[in-house]
């Protein structure tokens, strides 16, 4: 990890998007067990209200914290990550859906910092209080 003695709160240390597709979702499904069908079926995601197919919630909240990868040098450095979900994210059949996230230093405690998580998608914030506490040494 890079940088450490520089680190100010509002710095921003990483920043990235990310494009959804079904196939991303397929994958994940395939990957994680979860296989429920408003996550590939438009028929059934409106059967039940919802605007489209959603992308996974732990998808969205993996895809978040992996941002801090090549920061961090060693992922082992998360103390915590936490998140609350608040807008879905609709990935159309065509169209996909396009994810951006930016992390910035939140707090600066002795030994740790509070690394706060933008993600945002169609210019929507979809994941509040999205933090990850950072072991400094």
């Amino acid at each position: 990890m890079s940088g450490l003695g520089e680190l100010a709160v509002g710095q921003v240390v990483a920043e990235r998007d990310i494009h959804l597709t079904r196939e991303s979702l397929v994958r994940y499904a395939g990957a994680s067990g979860d296989f429920n069908p408003i996550h590939y079926r438009d028929d059934i995601a409106a059967e039940v209200g919802l605007p489209g197919v959603l992308a996974h919630g732990m998808l969205t909240m993996g895809l978040a914290v992996a941002t801090l990868e090549a920061w961090l040098g060693d992922t082992g450095r998360i103390a915590e990550y936490g998140v609350r979900f608040t807008r879905p994210v609709v990935v159309d059949p065509a169209d996909g859906a396009d994810l951006h996230i930016t992390a910035t230093v939140g707090a600066l405690e002795d030994e740790y910092a509070r690394i706060d998580l933008t993600v945002r998608a169609a210019e929507v914030t979809v994941l509040a209080k999205a933090q990850v506490r950072v072991r400094l040494s």
